[in-house]
């Protein structure tokens, strides 16, 4: 059968638009060579022009200047065209990337969508509302803890300068109490069981005479 009717041929990719940039920008270029070609042959037309006198030599080569004008003329028009259809394309090209990354973007913030709804659906509002309301009664209570304990116990609460000083003036008023600082002086006296005085450190003892019978 397939010799007899024949295979179809192989489908060929459709060109894209990046290669439809390459394309067309590949035949601007070949125009642009083509009008610096004529730019030269005007400027060779002119240097003649300017050496001939009036007459048929000087009206011949006009003629092919002329001719040559209008040929530059028609490529900077098909130039002028490629450089549009470029234009249109590139910004064809650029209106399909943005909606591809638009989609891209969009298919992301849905599955993120989604995992937040799985992870919020596991939360009770609830239950962390009142283990929030637990948490402050209990540093409530721990700060009334630290209060009580923390508490002073017969100590005046307002106490200024003018109470320091009448303090210090009563002292002096009083003087040195005499039973307060006689108990430093007994601490001078030798004790009653003591029957010799101290010796004090670095003085040798006085040797003991001896006994006569």
């Amino acid at each position: 059968m397939n010799r007899i009717f024949g295979t179809s041929a192989s489908k060929k990719p459709k060109p894209s638009l990046q290669d439809a940039i390459a394309s067309t920008d590949g035949r601007m270029s070949s125009i642009e060579v083509k009008i610096k070609k004529l730019d030269g042959e005007l400027g060779r037309y002119k240097e003649q022009m300017a050496k001939l006198r009036n007459g048929p030599g000087k009206d011949a080569v006009q003629q092919r200047a002329l001719r040559t004008l209008k040929q530059k003329r028609m490529y900077e028009a098909q130039l002028a065209q490629l450089a549009q259809q470029t234009f249109n394309i590139e910004s064809a090209a650029l209106t399909t990337e943005n909606l591809r990354n638009t989609m891209a973007t969009f298919d992301a913030m849905k599955a993120a969508n989604k995992e937040m709804q799985k992870q919020y659906g596991k939360i009770d509002i609830d239950k962390i509302e009142a283990m929030h309301y637990d948490m402050e009664d209990m540093l409530e209570q721990s700060n009334e803890i630290q209060e009580i304990m923390g508490r002073s116990y017969a100590v005046p609460d307002e106490l200024d300068e003018a109470d320091l000083e009448a303090e210090l003036d009563a002292l002096a008023l009083e003087g040195p109490d005499e039973e307060g600082t006689s108990y430093l002086a007994d601490l001078n006296k030798v004790p009653d069981f003591v029957d010799e005085a101290p010796v004090e450190v670095g003085e040798s003892p006085a040797p003991a005479q001896a006994v006569k019978w």
